[in-house]
């Protein structure tokens, strides 16, 4: 049980980075956000984390508590870093040359 439950923080913390991802990229949710409650995730890809996540909403509506349910049809496949040129530097200076990680060799900054 304790491994499901894992399996279920790991499932609802991978679609929460997505979603706030989502909402930056969609600034017209601003409003659907504005009111407190509590966000509850219903993904139809996976029957067992939306029947675990629609019994805590029912358990907080229960309370007294309020839910904005979030219905999640697919999530794309993980995609590599998107950055590019990273170098890793022990010291920045203001202006001039420094010793790069990467290859070894002086570079502007």
């Amino acid at each position: 049980m304790e491994a499901q439950k894992d399996e279920f923080f790991t499932g609802n913390s991978e679609l929460s980075i997505e979603f706030s991802k989502y909402v930056l990229e969609h600034p017209e949710m601003d409003d659907l956000l504005a009111e407190e409650k509590v966000v509850v995730f219903l993904p139809e890809f996976d029957a067992k984390l939306r029947d675990f996540n629609l019994r805590m909403a029912k358990d907080i509506e229960s309370e007294g508590g309020k839910v904005l349910y979030v219905k999640v049809k697919q999530v794309a496949p993980k995609v590599a870093s998107r950055l590019i040129g990273v170098e890793l530097v022990s010291e920045v200076r203001p202006v001039g040359k420094r010793r790069s990680e990467r290859c070894g060799h002086e570079t502007d900054i």
